[in-house]
């Protein structure tokens, strides 16, 4: 167990937490939430002992180890597949495979894990740092913002390889979704000081609101009192048969701690200022190709698709694929190779991305960078934009060149935000953002009156935002008419099937013997994969069994109101009745036979889970 007792920090005068106590027991993963700058980093760097504290103390077993995330780039080796063995321990060094089953989860092929480190982009190469740190055995792993170069398949891989690790975890993420399927406690700094509770972050805010409530009342309450017994003193006090009890009293008022108003804490609150649009049609894409030279190979090829009002359509895949470039082609920063983008000659479009923060004037302040979109705006209007994204005041005045990539990101958004606009374009808009952040981004897309082409990774917007998809895979892009659940239900990841297929196949043959740990965790693994598998197919044969059996309740009514019919001789209705009632035996074979087929791919696919469980659980 690790224990932190009391302990203070600030940094430039600016206090980050003070007497902040909690301890890490065991096996247990926490979820470290709070604003950006408000000391989530620092607490890291204070566990793993780069940072000390201004006071109190912070105990730590002997022999524990502590793996921390790292942004910073360091390779030694010339292989990727060599750079992640070296950080595993001695003993575990003739078992390789789980280095190379750790890298295929985080997106690397079989070739790229014999290319030189240095050669892939530097989210790529933060992935090789997460995973020698997810392969080293450590006791306490501190991850801070793990997912940020992570693309979908590859953070539903990161989660099923959390939940199933043995030792603790703290994790900084601004996805909330993903926080919550791998915590089991939430650590919060708030009001400068350290909270910890056992639960998700909605029972962690809510507790915060309730109590924080009860202190507000219970401050209003003691206020009043406080007066009531002032006026009372104030009162008696001079009187000689009342002074003994204006004594008491004031002896009573002294004990009584006075309590402070909360302190109003600024909230990220934006809206997105939607544009009348009255066309039913926004935009057109057909057949779309993009390459980068004219003869290579396209990155992606024959996208089509429509855009009308109020629509919410995200583009998801793997990285690499073209995502974020297919977003700057339909801003016009790109020209296709081939097919056409048609759009309203009136359509105004809000385009966000990352990359777009080198076209901020570092000479400006955040104001005047504002002002620019819209030199009319009235000033007010563009300070109330300022201080929705947390630049009140005097902080609206600070240089772009002195921001974070956060505050940049935020100026960014507030660009948008100054601009009437009929669709808006956003890539990967939460990087950057803390998690309250985002959920106040999240509500503001879904509450934006025109439509939204977004990319990202983050499946708490996904299965919120989503009413259609792009899904870029090793098939090329395809439309998808349905939420993110659906997708999830009919299709699903095909890439985690093909990850877990060459893992089995790796172990088969590279791992004669199977030590007692490793089985274990290659058994939970297996059994979580397979109820992954199986879900889909187990919520189609519910929807089928459902549907049969309404059809089946509604051929009996059907009969039923067929005699009635019959006694009263309602010749209408007994022809509208016997044809409804020739029909629907039909419909309930055709269900029972698409019910047949989905069962029996249910049976094989679980039987072959259970075959290779089997295979692992008999190995020696």
């Amino acid at each position: 167990m690790i224990e932190l007792r009391d302990i203070s920090k600030s940094f430039g005068g600016q206090e980050l937490f003070e007497n902040g106590s909690f301890s890490i027991g065991s096996n247990e993963k926490i979820g470290l939430v709070g604003r950006n700058g408000h000391g989530k980093t620092t607490l890291f760097s204070l566990i793993n002992g780069t940072l000390s504290a201004d006071s109190g103390t912070i105990v730590i077993p002997k022999h524990y180890r502590i793996g921390y995330l790292k942004q910073d780039i360091s390779f030694s080796q010339d292989t990727v597949v060599k750079e992640v063995y070296q950080s595993m321990p001695h003993s575990d060094l003739d078992n390789t495979w789980m280095a190379e089953k750790v890298l295929h989860g985080l997106g690397f092929t079989d070739q790229d894990m014999l290319r030189p480190p240095q050669e892939f982009s530097g989210g790529f190469q933060v992935r090789i740092n997460l995973a020698k740190i997810l392969v080293s055995e450590v006791n306490l792993l501190l991850l801070d913002e793990p997912n940020n170069y992570l693309d979908v398949v590859a953070i539903r891989w990161l989660i099923r390889f959390l939940n199933q690790w043995s030792g603790e975890l703290i994790l900084i993420t601004h996805d909330r979704c993903f926080m919550d399927a791998v915590t089991t406690h939430i650590l919060g700094i708030y009001r400068k000081k350290l909270r910890k509770i056992k639960g998700d972050t909605q029972r962690f805010y809510d507790q915060i609101a309730q109590e924080e409530e009860i202190y507000e009342k219970t401050r209003v309450r003691d206020e009043r009192k406080r007066k009531k017994t002032e006026v009372f003193i104030n009162k008696f006090r001079a009187k000689a048969r009342q002074a003994g009890m204006a004594q008491s009293r004031i002896k009573s008022l002294a004990k009584i701690e006075k309590k402070e108003k909360l302190e109003s804490i600024k909230t990220f609150n934006i809206s997105f200022n939607a544009a009348e649009f009255g066309a039913a049609n926004m935009m057109n894409v057909t057949n779309l190709s993009f390459a980068y030279e004219q003869h290579s190979q396209p990155l992606f090829e024959n996208v089509s698709f429509r855009i009308g009002k109020r629509q919410r359509l995200c583009v998801i895949g793997k990285n690499g694929k073209g995502k974020s470039t297919l977003l700057k082609v339909l801003a016009g920063h790109l020209n296709p190779i081939n097919g056409s983008i048609k759009t309203h000659p009136k359509l105004e479009i809000g385009f966000y991305a990352q990359t777009n923060v080198a076209e901020l004037n570092s000479e400006r302040t955040i104001l005047d960078e504002l002002k620019s979109v819209d030199p009319d705006a009235l000033g007010q209007r563009v300070r109330s934009v300022c201080g929705s994204l947390l630049f009140s005041q005097d902080l609206a005045l600070k240089p772009i060149s002195v921001l974070s990539g956060g505050e940049k990101s935020r100026v960014m958004l507030g660009k948008i935000l100054l601009k009437p606009t009929h669709l808006l374009l956003l890539d990967e808009p939460t990087n950057h953002l803390d998690l309250e952040s985002s959920e106040a981004l999240c509500e503001a897309i879904d509450n934006f009156e025109g439509s939204v082409i977004m990319v990202t990774h983050n499946e708490l917007f996904l299965d919120r935002i989503a009413e259609s998809l792009l899904i870029f895979d090793g098939q090329g892009v395809n439309f998808f008419d349905g939420t993110y659940a659906d997708f999830l239900a009919k299709i699903g990841w095909q890439d985690e099937e093909v990850s877990l297929k060459s893992q089995t196949q790796k172990i088969e043959s590279n791992a004669p013997f199977i030590d007692r740990k490793t089985r274990k965790r290659l058994i939970a693994d297996l059994r979580h994969d397979k109820s992954k598998a199986l879900k889909p197919l187990e919520i189609q044969i519910t929807d089928f069994e459902n549907k049969i059996s309404d059809l089946e309740n509604r051929l009996k009514k059907v009969n039923d109101e067929l005699v009635e019919a019959a006694y009263a001789s309602d010749a209408q209705t007994i022809a509208a009745l016997a044809k409804e009632s020739k029909c629907l035996p039909a419909q309930i074979d055709e269900h029972y036979n698409d019910l047949d087929k989905i069962f029996q791919k249910y049976e094989i696919l679980k039987q072959e889970f259970e075959e290779k469980i089997s295979d692992i659980e008999t190995s020696e």
